[in-house]
């Protein structure tokens, strides 16, 4: 049973960065796909980011292509989301979940049986 733990939230400026980090424990990391998703509230939970098991494949959702990055350490066990260029509409909580294979059915929910509890991020003057 993997559990994720995001960190590195917190409030930015308009054009500022964050990394979002996501370290896994429980089970060998190389054997998943990771997503980044983000939820405002009364809203869905939507999908970000994916890196595959091999960094193969990686996607970005339109809005934050450009400027964000997601990478992985599998010997850190660790899924980083890089933010910079952030703007007020990124002010949501980011959540980090964990797939055994998504196929390009990356933005699913329902793919990704592991999630962390999230973490806010808030970009305000």
């Amino acid at each position: 049973q993997l559990q994720l733990v995001e960190s590195g939230g917190g409030l930015v400026q308009p054009g500022g960065s964050l990394r979002l980090s996501c370290v896994v424990s429980g089970g060998e990391i190389v054997w998943y796909g990771f997503g980044w998703f983000r939820q405002a509230p009364g809203q869905e939970r939507t999908g970000v980011s994916y890196i595959s098991t091999g960094t193969d494949a990686i996607y970005y959702t339109d809005s934050v292509k450009g400027r964000f990055t997601i990478s992985r350490d599998n010997a850190k066990k660790t899924i980083y989301l890089q933010m910079n260029n952030l703007q007020p509409e990124d002010t949501v909580v980011y959540y980090c979940a964990a797939s055994h294979s998504t196929g390009s059915n990356w933005r699913s929910r329902d793919k990704y049986p592991y999630w962390g509890q999230g973490t806010q991020v808030t970009v305000s003057s």
